[in-house]
């Protein structure tokens, strides 16, 4: 038989009850600070230090530029040009064994340029005129000889796919200045990508939403971004509501699920930027003038001046990191005929680029933007084909200007036929590393714990150039 419980009264039942209730109230309140902390805008983060500059634009002139026809004047190799190179320079394998091939002088000439009496090619005669802003590094070098490795080096600090990339950390390490914009775009050449492709400006193992999103020109500026026609604003704002309620929900179980706070945080920023991008893309507003410093309609330099304005325009708006590739899938790649090759991309970026940096300048953006150009790689002394040459990761030129650096100055050297740097060398890791404290943060302090291990872009290695630091 089943034993009667004893009656119980009323007072008692209130009593007993009161602490359930209680606990009922508290697990309420508990669940909507929970989910209020999952769908909050996070805090900015903060720079270990003071920076020096505030945002970046990265040039990134994919297929590696010749720097011995550019920035870095050799007049030991226009000398030696038809010669062999020299037994002294031990043995030199390249993937196309061009060792035995001989020596190519400078295909144009090099002239001091400005006050600062900074020596730069004729290929770039627009540029020149700004060489008191320009601090050419002249010791370069990386650890591959081939595209796509020396793209995902540059880019990520490794020759291995997958890591994240320079400005996916700076992302990580500052965020955005404008909650409505990504912390980092990217300005893809349309010609046809890269030698390695998106994974050069991928988030690696950051959460996602550090990862570069592209913007393109025209009324589409970032792929479905514009909801369908048939969707009404209200329409769209209530499922995404939906959405998010249910994703905080899934997130305040699962405290630690990066990839679903990042899931979150998309959504509400391609929100956000559903108003941004279109008058980000709007050029209609800048003047004639303005359009004519950056070659805008101008058949050689309508494209490429096209992004550095919209580069200009995004770093105006906050974004931290804007990388803007020129060079399709070949680019600077000049195996066959440096003066071809080089004449035409020099001739399509060479405007623009003085256009940004004038523009830069005369918008009080100058301060606090470092403009950053270079490529994966450099080009050898010996010839290819005639007049090419082949891939040289030994030595190269790049160059930084604006935001905290020493305008006018060239830093380091490479030998003096410009194959391998000699003096005050540059590693890719010491360029990141430079970038980072620049921008206010120690490159040995940005990491990420990931496969029990604190990972940083420069891994192990990497100095900051305290000497061309203004």
């Amino acid at each position: 038989m089943l034993e009667l419980l004893p009656a119980t009264s009323r007072r008692e039942f209130l009593r007993q009850s009161g602490c359930g209730l209680g606990s009922l109230a508290l697990a309420a309140m508990l669940w909507d600070q929970r989910r209020a902390v999952a769908t909050a805008a996070p805090a900015l983060p903060q720079p270990h230090f003071a920076p020096r500059a505030k945002r970046v634009i990265f040039l990134f002139m994919h297929g590696g530029p010749s720097h011995v026809d550019l920035f870095d004047p050799k007049p030991e190799l226009t000398r030696h040009a038809g010669q062999p190179l020299p037994e002294s320079y031990g043995n030199v394998m390249t993937r196309r064994k061009v060792a035995t091939n001989p020596l190519l002088g400078c295909v144009r000439p090099f002239r001091p340029r400005g006050q600062s009496g900074l020596e730069i090619s004729d290929f770039l005669p627009e540029l020149s005129r700004l060489a008191d802003d320009l601090c050419v590094l002249r010791s370069c070098h990386g650890d591959s000889v081939n595209h796509p490795q020396s793209v995902y080096q540059m880019n990520t600090g490794t020759v291995l796919m997958g890591k994240p990339s320079l400005g996916s950390w700076v992302s990580y390490g500052l965020g955005s200045e404008n909650q409505d914009m990504p912390a980092f775009m990217v300005l893809p050449d349309p010609g046809g990508g890269i030698k390695g492709g998106p994974p050069a400006w991928g988030n690696g193992f950051l959460p996602a939403v550090h990862q570069g999103t592209q913007l393109r020109a025209g009324q589409n500026p970032i792929l479905n971004l514009r909801p369908p026609a048939a969707v009404a604003p209200h329409r769209q704002t209530a499922i995404l509501d939906f959405i998010r309620d249910r994703n905080a929900e899934h997130l305040a179980d699962r405290a630690f699920d990066d990839e679903l706070s990042a899931r979150i945080k998309s959504y509400e920023l391609a929100y956000r930027m559903q108003t941004a991008a279109p008058d980000l893309v709007d050029l209609s507003r800048e003047t004639d003038e303005t359009r004519r410093l950056y070659g805008i309609g101008e058949k050689e330099t309508d494209e490429f001046g096209t992004r550095c304005l919209l580069a200009r325009r995004l770093v105006e708006r906050g974004v931290r990191f804007v990388q803007l590739y020129a060079g399709d899938l070949n680019g600077w790649d000049a195996h066959k005929d440096v003066p071809a090759n080089h004449g035409l991309m020099c001739l399509k970026t060479d405007k623009p680029i003085a256009g940004l940096l004038t523009d830069l300048k005369r918008r009080g953006l100058w301060q606090e933007t470092l403009v950053v150009w270079g490529g994966e790689f450099g080009r050898m002394p010996m010839s290819e084909s005639g007049t090419g040459r082949d891939h040289s990761p030994w030595g190269y030129s790049m160059w930084l200007a604006g935001g905290g650096v020493r305008g006018g100055t060239a830093y380091g050297a490479t030998d003096p036929l410009g194959l391998r740097a000699a003096e005050n060398k540059v590693h890719i890791h010491d360029l990141h590393a430079t970038i980072l404290h620049l921008l206010g943060l120690d490159h040995e302090q940005l990491s990420f714990f990931h496969n029990g291990r604190e990972e940083r872009l420069t891994d192990v290695s990497g100095r900051v150039i305290s000497e061309v630091l203004a």
